[in-house]
């Protein structure tokens, strides 16, 4: 996505606060209220009990399928989240200067897919070993990353993450470069443009690289 449009370097270099774009003070386009895969709301209410993490792991096209694909889930989202610049466009993400990293909102019933499940999900199916990148996506805005909402969520986050470390290194992975945030602490979450939301039931045959390690969290 936009491979080749700024150099890599560049890309690959964390934004300053000072330096970040300072984008504006509402979103520049509408979004949709209903997912168009399950018919649920985009941007709430839920129902109550729902829960929600928020979830970084490269492109989010392939990413937000994955988790809409899980049982339990009642709604899922792209946008962008972790920097500096208020309601940023996907090609002011795609410069690396607003300090955001595409990310999938992720809404999920717990009585029927874990918090456990959820992160077993984000773990195996990309390499978190990274840093700013996955695979030929080049780009702070590729990096992986959890923003969690609950203590119980942080609890869990923080178990998988140092047993898929272990695992990793049992392969000959280096170190997890995740990024591991209270999503009060990471900012708002930026709807993304309407065309990116559901991107692949839209266009079943678009851009879905595959980065999984094919190591297993436990």
């Amino acid at each position: 996505m936009l491979e080749g449009l700024f150099g890599s370097s560049a890309r690959s270099t964390m934004v300053s606060r000072e330096r970040a774009l300072a984008g504006r003070d509402a979103s520049a386009y509408p979004v949709p209220g209903t997912h168009a895969v399950l018919g649920t709301s985009l941007q709430g209410p839920w129902p109550e009990g729902t829960r929600v993490i928020y979830l970084a792991l490269g492109c989010f096209w392939g990413a937000e399928k994955l988790f809409w694909e899980l049982p339990g889930v009642v709604t899922t989202a792209a946008g962008y989240q972790g920097g500096y610049t208020r309601f940023p466009t996907y090609e002011e993400t795609c410069t690396s200067l607003t300090g955001h990293t595409e990310t999938v909102l992720v809404a999920y019933d717990p009585s029927v897919v874990s918090d456990e499940d959820v992160l077993r999900a984000f773990w195996e199916n990309h390499d978190p070993t990274q840093g700013y990148r996955q695979g030929n996506d080049v780009g702070t805005q590729y990096r992986s990353a959890v923003y969690w909402t609950t203590p119980e969520q942080e609890e869990v986050v923080r178990r998988t993450h140092a047993l898929f470390q272990e695992r990793l290194r049992e392969r000959g992975y280096s170190d997890i470069t995740t990024e591991l945030r209270p999503a009060d602490e990471a900012g708002p979450f930026y709807y993304a443009e309407e065309h990116h939301q559901q991107y692949l039931h839209k266009v079943p045959n678009g851009y879905c690289p595959v980065h999984a390690t094919g190591v297993r969290c436990g």
